[in-house]
């Protein structure tokens, strides 16, 4: 199976496993009447705040392999800063994370390298949740889809179409 290769591939390649776990600490909940309580309402669903590969890695130790259906709406990385949602790659939070994990090398990538840079750790840890026979659904336009479906491959293992 071919792979894809970019740079600062070899610093993210395995950063999934130095995200350091947090604790979910529950705040507020919705009665089904709208009214928000303190008290855990039971209703098993949840809504994080934070960054989300944080937040994938919180979720572990409670839901890894468990997980039947991911949908995930990634940047389409079409350089667009003035849309809904940034989806340009220069967002001053991805430079920084960029930074502290590939280091001086992260300078000089490509859009397309700090899109998969982004990516890939995410995408293995949603990988880790995901069940055995469960299915992960991903909304993107042709800007990445290559390089989607080449990492999609790479960490899932191959041959889906």
């Amino acid at each position: 199976m071919p792979t894809l290769h970019w740079i600062g591939k070899d610093k993210v390649i395995n950063h999934h496993q130095d995200v350091p776990f947090r604790l979910l600490n529950h705040q507020y909940g919705t009665l089904a009447d709208g009214t928000q309580t303190t008290e855990p309402t039971g209703s098993g669903n949840q809504i994080i705040h934070g960054d989300n590969l944080e937040a994938l890695k919180a979720l572990l130790p409670q839901y890894e392999g468990r997980v039947k259906c991911i949908y995930i709406d990634p940047p389409y990385n079409t350089g667009n800063e003035g849309w809904v949602y940034n989806d340009n790659v220069n967002d001053p939070k991805i430079k920084k994370w960029l930074s502290q994990v590939v280091g001086k090398e992260g300078e000089d990538l490509s859009r397309h390298d700090k899109w998969l840079c982004m990516m890939y750790p995410r995408l293995k840890l949603l990988h880790k949740l995901l069940a055995e026979d469960g299915a992960i659904f991903i909304s993107i336009d042709d800007t990445e889809l290559y390089n989607l479906k080449s990492i999609c491959d790479e960490i899932m293992g191959g041959g889906g179409g």
